[in-house]
């Protein structure tokens, strides 16, 4: 059985989320540094590997009317690198408000603000795969 990776793409951090084999639940994996491309395209890789991921979901980060942004330019440059080094096709995922509920998942289990930095990204794209997962079903 395979599993379905989410990014949460940012110039800084990548957050992602891994399925489970049924692709019935989403859950918070890990967060790369994106400090070299040639590093991040070689521990997506790795996860998945490791993981057997056949589908890969990134967040699609538009504004509130559905149209791109600088920051929307930037994700599709790395979509198209993505698919270019390790050939497989991103599915798309509108991630809209995928923060402020990261952020408000993280107020509701008490974690401060400090320790929260650490997993929101993850959050993050845990989000985007869970909103893909129930808009394919």
């Amino acid at each position: 059985m395979y599993r379905i990776m989410g990014i949460d793409y940012g110039s800084v951090r990548i957050g992602i989320s891994i399925s489970d084999p049924l692709r019935i639940i989403s859950r918070p994996f890990e967060t790369i540094q994106n400090t070299n491309e040639n590093t991040v395209f070689a521990r997506l890789t790795q996860i998945i590997e490791e993981q057997n991921v056949q589908i890969v979901v990134l967040g699609l980060p538009v504004n509130l009317h559905g149209e791109d942004t600088k920051k929307t330019l930037e994700v599709r440059e790395f979509a198209k690198n993505f698919e270019e080094k390790i050939g497989i096709k991103i599915n798309w995922q509108d991630e809209r408000f995928s923060s402020v509920e990261a952020n408000n998942e993280l107020k509701r289990m008490r974690i401060n603000p400090i320790e929260g930095r650490k997993i929101i990204d993850q959050l993050a794209a845990s989000i985007i795969l869970r909103n893909y997962m129930d808009r394919v079903k």
